[in-house]
């Protein structure tokens, strides 16, 4: 049963936030350490509705920063996976081009993705997030507000809305009329259990850390997770329309399909395809553009990928997402009851650094899948 039915007019006088991700989670939490209320509406029913992903790495110059903020980074560092960061770049023979093994500081430490989630729902008071509330429909009224309109029936006036929703915001209509771009990638998420396999080639293969094969326009990208499985994922330079060729709801058929796409490859890397015992979900990579910005409104802004949605290839999305939530709960203290001050200094620091990184982001997916690799690869990596 959804909860916030009865939130009509009690929200009216707080921050309403749209989508439980890193970023809406660390406004909240930075609000709520400064005193100030806000509502997450979270459209998924729960915070264990679907897998959260594999590694981020947080890094110490953005999201680290906005860990802080939140007054948890502490916590954080202690979920942090010791020696994750260690790189290994091969080549599709399974040569071993670039081991990087794990520089052991804290400027870029490996944290699972579900578990950093975790930390930032517990640090919020219980009715802070209202689940299973999926935003439907959001328009502007005449008393400055913003009406929104959820899929059962609920409605709630929102002074200040912040659209933390992701790639497919339904708030960013209201500021920009910028759609998402397919760059040219997609990911299939690939896991295996170490223990049931027979040839230990693979998770020789794989290493410590994260290791990347690649070749141009093809990548095979796995790291070992907490729990010892390997997990990663399979990215092809393909139109989308192939993918929808392949019936993903007979994995094992599907698996087979992607893997005759590495059919030179050495084979402990297509056996990550082939013995991949995860239902396959397949990820498209979209992107806004490097210089998506928006003129500056006193009731609505935008964070995290909403604002700046860009290609996985620079590490930089979760990181923002972190980042932006605390900078805009930091701006709204700082400006005291002035929201049009605060979201208009929030906004365009956030233009700036969302385009140096989208920037980053573009040239370092020709890196991955351009003529050079994995060459390219090798080089940035030896350059970080």
């Amino acid at each position: 049963m959804n909860d916030h039915a009865h939130a009509s007019n009690s929200s009216d006088s707080h921050i309403v936030i749209i989508g439980a991700g890193l970023g809406g989670l660390t406004l909240a939490r930075v609000l709520h350490i400064s005193g100030i209320r806000s509502t997450i509406f979270e459209a998924e029913p729960s915070p264990e509705a679907r897998e959260q992903g594999g590694l981020l790495d947080i890094h110490e110059y953005n999201g680290q920063l906005g860990l802080k903020a939140a007054g948890l980074y502490d916590q954080f560092l202690a979920i942090t996976l010791p020696g994750e960061d260690a790189k290994r770049v091969v080549d599709r023979d399974g040569n071993v081009l670039l081991d990087k093994p794990s520089s052991g500081s804290i400027m870029r430490p490996e944290v699972e993705r579900g578990a950093l989630r975790r930390l930032l729902i517990e640090s919020l008071p219980l009715d802070t997030i209202r689940w299973g509330c999926k935003l439907v429909q959001v328009s502007p009224s005449s008393d400055g507000r913003h009406k929104l309109a959820f899929a059962d029936g609920a409605e709630v006036f929102a002074n200040l809305l912040v659209g933390a929703d992701g790639a497919w915001s339904k708030v960013r209509p209201l500021l920009s009329a910028a759609m998402p771009a397919y760059v040219g990638t997609t990911f299939i998420e690939i896991g295996l259990d170490i223990s049931a396999l027979k040839d230990v080639s693979v998770a020789h293969l794989v290493g410590s850390g994260t290791m990347m094969a690649v070749a141009p326009g093809r990548a095979i990208m796995a790291h070992r997770s907490a729990t010892g499985t390997l997990r990663g994922y399979v990215a092809l330079n393909m139109p989308e329309a192939w993918f929808s060729t392949i019936d993903f709801g007979q994995p094992a058929l599907a698996m087979q399909h992607i893997a005759a796409e590495f059919g030179n490859w050495a084979p402990p890397l297509v056996a990550l395809i082939e013995h991949s015992d995860v239902a396959p979900i397949v990820r498209h990579i979209y992107a806004l553009p490097i210089h998506h910005r928006w003129e500056s409104r006193p009731n609505v802004t935008l964070l995290g990928d909403a604002a700046h949605l860009m290609s996985p290839f620079a590490g930089e999305g979760a990181n923002l997402a972190i980042y932006d939530g605390a900078e805009l709960a930091q701006a709204l203290v700082r400006h005291g009851g002035d929201v049009g001050a605060a979201l208009a200094e929030y906004d365009e620091a956030l233009f700036l650094r969302s385009t140096t990184f989208a920037q980053q982001s573009a040239l370092n997916h020709s890196i991955f899948f351009g003529k050079r690799a994995p060459l390219s690869v090798v080089e940035l990596f030896s350059s970080i």
